[in-house]
């Protein structure tokens, strides 16, 4: 589950009021019809203190026909039903910060800037005046805004439906990433999951990422309504974001950086883990851990990926260096910090050292390969 904001003193879950017309029977399913959108159901109201609220018990949350764990249960505020913001937005792939000096949310997805200060009547959607049906406040430590901020500002449908007792959230996705190779749609973020369809997801479908669950692995929807996991190695789609690549090259580096001190042997098989020369070490690294597939030697493998400038180097990028007469004869992994990762000595086997003295000297090129 996702954290609340935290505001020093104390936590600050930020909550959305879905300001539905509750008539008396909404026990008994004699509220606003199933269905009805929450731009036909809502109503202007005045949040009361949390003693005064009543607790929404019954009260759901579904989520593109998924049901929607929330931190904060659900529970009524004087008609309303209120909605932990941070767990639905992040849910439909917005994300949060919250500026606590001056009550201030922003929301951000794709094209979609979203700015709120509590209190006020208004927002500012891209730079659009959008108005709430009821000015947020902070009461109790929650800070609260109605409803139709989710179905106007990242333009999903919310309907009430008074016989279940059911809010229904349904999302307009954009479906901005391709699959490149075919993949596996899981239930969990692992490998080990079961899958959530027989066939593989081919290469050429469309996916609307919902979060970056983890360095290797995205929760996505696809057109059909499915919700899973796909791996994030970029063997398998086109998504990309600097977020991501600084997190897989943590892991590139992490498992790096377990081989230290294994020898160096000129020539030696890529197949194997005993022994490394320095382009069988950084073959072995990225096609483990990212599934990225490089030539046999360092000449070669400086034709990959894209190339960037020193003042652009960041974490997981190869530098390549003249060596043995060669224009490029090594090859190592930056790992940040002006330090990097390799292999070319017998004494020392794979280590890390400075980027600097004779590496700088004899630098050729700086590929980038995610």
């Amino acid at each position: 589950m996702t954290k609340p904001f935290n505001t020093g003193s104390r936590k600050l879950s930020w909550l959305l009021a879905a300001s539905l017309v509750l008539t008396a029977q909404a026990g008994t399913g004699g509220a606003e019809a199933a269905g009805s959108t929450a731009s036909e159901a809502l109503t202007a109201g005045t949040a009361l203190s949390a003693s005064q609220t009543a607790s929404a018990s019954g009260i759901t949350i579904e989520l593109d026909g998924r049901p929607l764990q929330t931190e904060v249960a659900p529970v009524l505020m004087n008609g309303s039903v209120l909605l932990p913001i941070r767990d639905v937005f992040e849910a439909l792939g917005a994300k949060l910060t919250w500026d606590n000096s001056s009550k201030t949310v922003t929301a951000t997805r794709d094209q979609m800037t979203l700015v709120y200060r509590i209190g006020d009547p208004t927002a500012q959607l891209n730079g659009q005046t959008l108005t709430l049906p009821v000015p947020g406040q902070i009461t109790d430590g929650y800070a609260l805004v109605p409803l139709r901020f989710v179905s106007e500002a990242l333009g999903s449908e919310v309907a009430w439906d008074g016989e279940s007792r059911r809010v229904r959230i349904t999302s307009k996705f954009t479906y901005e990433t391709t699959v490149t190779w075919g993949v596996n749609l899981r239930s969990e973020p692992d490998v080990s999951s079961a899958t959530v369809s027989e066939e593989l997801l081919p290469a050429g479908s469309k996916l609307h990422v919902v979060r970056e669950a983890r360095a290797l692995w995205l929760e996505v929807r696809t057109p059909d309504g499915r919700s899973g996991y796909v791996s994030a190695k970029p063997k398998y789609t086109n998504y990309r974001s600097d977020t991501l690549a600084d997190k897989q090259a943590d892991e590139l580096i992490a498992y790096g950086k377990t081989f230290e001190g294994t020898p160096y042997e000129f020539g030696a098989s890529p197949d194997q883990t005993k022994t490394f020369d320095c382009s069988s070490f950084v073959k072995r690294v990225y096609e483990d851990v990212l599934s990225i597939e490089l030539p046999r030697v360092s000449y070669n493998q400086a034709k990959e990926g894209t190339e960037v400038s020193l003042d652009e180097l960041r974490k997981g990028d190869l530098l390549f260096f003249s060596a043995r007469g060669l224009d490029i004869g090594h090859v190592a992994i930056y790992i940040g910090d002006n330090q990097i990762l390799h292999t070319y000595s017998k004494e020392k086997g794979v280590h890390i050292e400075a980027f600097n003295g004779q590496w700088t000297k004899r630098f050729v090129t700086a590929r980038r390969l995610f």
